[in-house]
């Protein structure tokens, strides 16, 4: 007989847990049919995307070569980017990284795409922290900044080049401004400026952080951030990023040397061009064990999928932890279909219980869990471990 044909399209951390979790499931075996996987992504290795903002702060990689992961042994990596599937006759059209167009045959196909950073209109000025790229930019334009303001003799000036506005409050934001702000002020120590004059502005358009929690949450969470050195400025949102300065919806103007897009994420603009059935956001369309509307033998997850609990109807948040659960499930789903049994069913994280982590620089965590109405809060030391756990966790490197 001859063998199936496993193709995941995505090198995120949804797509290697998928991976993984079908390959262990099946053991690269099912019915007597050996399985050929196939791991189709555009990148050298796995991005650790929750991770963009390291390389905005300091020199940290954040990209794990493919040869990392022993798991991918055996498995054909192909580097390229997918432009269309063809459902009915189960083939998919990639290009390479030479440019060049080629077809590849499947019988399971999982689409794990994720999401891209939202951007703001490219006349509105300042850098959208979107890939590793645009990271090191916005690093080497803060370091500029600081340089000259060890030189610069007129205080206000030195004052806007020593302020960075981060506009957007979402997680992302969050740990971006956190680590901003430390890493700014070590610098400043080192070209003789007084650590103190570090200002970094977290721009909320919301009257309090983390709106995934409690109020109460919110409110500790920002005075962990301003002992970080991050001013929260709330209800509020950038308009306009421009030469030294950026216009805020209340008709302020606030001074500073650099403004920081975090607004958010969309699903992957990619899937739009693949043919497959979506969401007026975007999302593919699965049902309860993520099999792809009217495609047989196609599975999505993660970010690009609108995942709904079927028990209480709430969808799955764009968040890694999220995405790691949907994969192992996923194996399990890949199986019973292969087999002819029936299959498990999605259960949202959040009925288990409701979990979030913050990373706000070394040693500084912030967790927050809620079960059974009961609410437990982590900070320090202890918070910074378990969201290293967590990223390292996403990536499988631990």
């Amino acid at each position: 007989m001859n063998d199936l044909t496993c193709v995941i399209i995505g090198g995120g951390h949804v797509g290697l847990h998928s991976l993984k979790a079908i390959k262990d499931e099946t053991r690269g075996m099912v019915n007597g049919r050996r399985i050929r996987f196939v791991l189709i992504d555009k990148q050298p290795g796995h991005v650790r995307k929750m991770l963009l903002f390291r390389p905005a702060v300091g020199q940290e990689e954040i990209t794990i070569p493919w040869t990392h992961y022993s798991f991918l042994e055996g498995v054909e990596l192909v580097r390229g980017k997918v432009t269309s599937v063809d459902s009915g006759g189960k083939q998919i059209r990639y290009e390479d990284a030479q440019g060049n167009h080629a077809l590849m045959p499947y019988d399971l196909l999982v689409v794990a795409v994720g999401s891209v950073v939202r951007q703001p209109a490219s006349d509105r000025g300042g850098i959208a922290l979107t890939d590793p790229q645009a990271a090191a930019d916005i690093r080497e334009r803060w370091r500029a900044n600081l340089r000259k303001a060890a030189g610069e003799t007129n205080r206000e000036e030195r004052k806007r080049l020593t302020s960075i506005a981060v506009a957007g409050a979402g997680i992302s934001g969050v740990e971006t401004s956190a680590e901003l702000a430390l890493e700014m002020r070590k610098e400043a120590s080192s070209l003789g400026l007084d650590p103190s004059d570090i200002t970094v502005y977290l721009l909320s358009g919301q009257n309090h952080l983390f709106l995934e929690g409690p109020e109460k949450v919110g409110k500790k969470l920002d005075r962990v951030l301003s002992e970080c050195g991050v001013t929260v400025l709330y209800n509020r949102k950038v308009m306009q990023a421009e030469a030294g300065a950026v216009k805020l919806s209340n008709g302020d103007t606030l001074p500073v040397g650099l403004c920081i897009w975090t607004i958010g994420l969309i699903p992957n603009p990619a899937l739009r061009s693949m043919g497959l059935p979506l969401t007026s956001d975007g999302q593919v369309l699965v049902d309860e064990c993520y099999r792809v509307q009217g495609a047989k033998g196609v599975y999505s997850i993660g970010d690009c999928a609108r995942i709904v609990d079927p028990e209480n109807g709430k969808a799955d948040l764009m968040r890694a932890g999220e995405g790691v659960l949907q994969a192992d499930r996923l194996g399990k789903i890949v199986i019973a279909d292969l087999e002819g049994r029936p299959a498990p069913v999605h259960k949202s994280a959040g009925s288990i219980m409701e979990f979030f982590c913050i990373g706000l620089g070394e040693n500084r965590g912030f967790v927050w869990g809620s079960k059974w109405g009961l609410h437990m809060i982590i900070t320090g030391k202890l918070g910074w471990k378990i969201r290293q756990l967590a990223w390292d966790k996403g990536s499988m490197l631990r």
